[in-house]
């Protein structure tokens, strides 16, 4: 678990990846949460690079999730995250990267972290940049492209 002034992340168990992909309504998000527990089950030795992390406030309070999309051979893990609506603009969406960042550099074979937003999603492009996160140039499947530098964090 992750803890920073006001949140508590944790990467979710199987049994509570479930759960929470029973309770989702958006069909993509099923899909993709299913994915991911589909990679923790494949890759158990790696599952925090799979799992659903949970973002919550110190009270318990759900508002938001986080993830990884697998950690790549060349050392590379690209973060995904969100916050409900009605959480945004408080900060907790910069507050869990940042954190999350810096513990996942410090994970043995991880070189670099990448992220990718939608190009009209300024907020989260600012969330990005806030946590030390420059854009690349490219367009990936989502968006502009972001590497995290340490130097800009």
């Amino acid at each position: 678990m992750i803890q920073t002034e006001r949140l508590k992340i944790y990467a979710a168990s199987n049994g509570e990846m479930k759960k929470f992909i029973e309770a989702q309504c958006v069909d993509a998000l099923k899909e993709a949460y299913t994915e991911m527990v589909c990679g923790c089950i494949k890759h158990p030795e790696q599952r925090v690079w799979y799992a659903i992390w949970m973002i919550e406030l110190k009270n318990g309070t759900h508002i938001g999730e986080l993830c990884f999309k697998g950690l790549g051979a060349d050392g590379m893990v690209e973060i995904g995250y969100g916050v409900s609506e009605e959480y945004e603009g408080k900060g907790y969406a910069t507050e869990a990267v940042s954190a999350v960042v810096r513990w996942a550099i410090d994970q043995p074979g991880v070189a670099r972290i990448e992220a990718e937003t939608e190009a009209e999603n300024i907020a989260s492009q600012r969330v990005l940049e806030k946590c030390g996160f420059i854009a690349t140039g490219s367009i990936g499947e989502e968006g502009p492209r972001f590497v995290w530098n340490p130097l800009m964090s």
